[in-house]
């Protein structure tokens, strides 16, 4: 296997100039690095990634904790996240939470001992946050994505507040007065902010809160299913009900249809 002493001599330079092309750790002459990144290609040189990163503290690489396979919401996350790290000269490592607390620490945890610079994490509905609590307390560089859930850690998401109470406000301006509301899990940001959306268009059309209205969801198909059936089983059902992600999204429509609605 080809060595960088095998590319120095193809070069005709020292293997430490092969070393600060390889590593950018010292300013090199132009016709010297394209002299070193032609030997490369010559002799078939593979650089070790691995001891690259040991001697400099740094793996090129970006951990991403997120439940793609369980959520298809995320797959679009992760194929941009996948792009800017290719457009970026960086390796990404993706670990699927499965949107449980228990697996998401071992994703965590198991990105975390292979060195990656960074990690980029959508949290789960986990009560105790044991993740979040391993990032921090082991000072782990991480983006939260999508779920903001702690002021510890950069975030990125949408606005969900607003956005909410204007379908709720949609539907106010079609006449609805009983609105129904499936909400999702509970521990999740995104839907303790969109629960307040909701609650804030009701307050500004001056419709009065009703809890029997708002019925959880669990943020996936099934209970959003029952949800659906306990507010269309109410002595006043809503009129019109607000889904509060994706994946409830079909729970809803689907008791809806069993309902014989439209």
């Amino acid at each position: 296997m080809p060595t960088m002493n095998d590319v120095a001599l193809a070069a005709k330079v020292s293997t430490a100039t092969v070393s600060h092309v390889l590593n950018g750790t010292r300013v090199v002459h132009p016709d010297t690095v394209r002299a070193v990144e032609a030997a490369i290609a010559q002799v078939g040189y593979t650089p070790n990634i691995l001891a690259r990163s040991l001697a400099r503290s740094a793996s090129s690489t970006i951990g991403v904790a997120i439940a793609a396979v369980s959520n298809h919401y995320f797959s679009g996350t992760v194929h941009a996240i996948e792009a800017e790290c290719s457009r970026l000269g960086l390796a990404m490592l993706f670990v699927d939470t499965h949107d449980d607390p228990a697996q998401e620490l071992r994703a965590i945890k198991t990105l975390h001992q292979r060195r990656v610079d960074g990690i980029l994490f959508a949290p789960a509905a986990d009560p105790e946050r044991r993740a979040l609590k391993y990032l921090q307390e082991a000072n782990v560089p991480t983006v939260l994505v999508d779920r903001l859930m702690s002021t510890d850690f950069d975030q990125v998401g949408v606005e969900n507040v607003a956005s909410t109470a204007q379908m709720v406000a949609h539907l106010v301006g079609h006449g609805h007065r009983r609105i129904g509301f499936v909400s999702g899990a509970p521990e999740l940001s995104t839907s303790m902010e969109r629960l307040q959306g909701y609650r804030d268009a009701l307050a500004q059309a001056g419709l009065p809160w009703d809890a029997s209205l708002v019925r959880e969801g669990q943020s996936t198909i099934g209970p959003a299913r029952e949800a659906v059936k306990a507010l269309l089983a109410l002595p006043e059902p809503p009129t019109a009900i607000v889904s509060a992600n994706n994946l409830m999204t079909i729970g809803v429509v689907s008791a809806i249809r069993e309902a014989g609605l439209d």
